[in-house]
């Protein structure tokens, strides 16, 4: 199992738009990402730091693995 690395929710917005997503808005410190095909919504934090729980669940739902997020940072 890879590490997860301590990554800002604007910084984690950035690599999950070159995974293919689009960032549709933003509500408050929240950023609500979208992808059409296959279909996912994520809504990042716009925090200093994100939490390693929040980062894993926030990769579990892209329908990435841990390395493949850390390739595309």
């Amino acid at each position: 199992m890879s590490t997860l690395p301590q990554i800002s929710g604007r910084e984690c917005v950035r690599v999950l738009l070159k995974a293919g997503f689009i960032a549709r808005r933003q509500q408050s410190s929240h950023i609500i990402l979208r992808r059409n095909e296959p279909f996912a919504q994520l809504v990042v934090p716009d925090h200093k730091e994100l939490d390693r729980g929040t980062l894993r669940a926030i990769i579990r739902q892209a329908g990435l693995s841990v390395e493949q997020f850390n390739k595309l940072i």
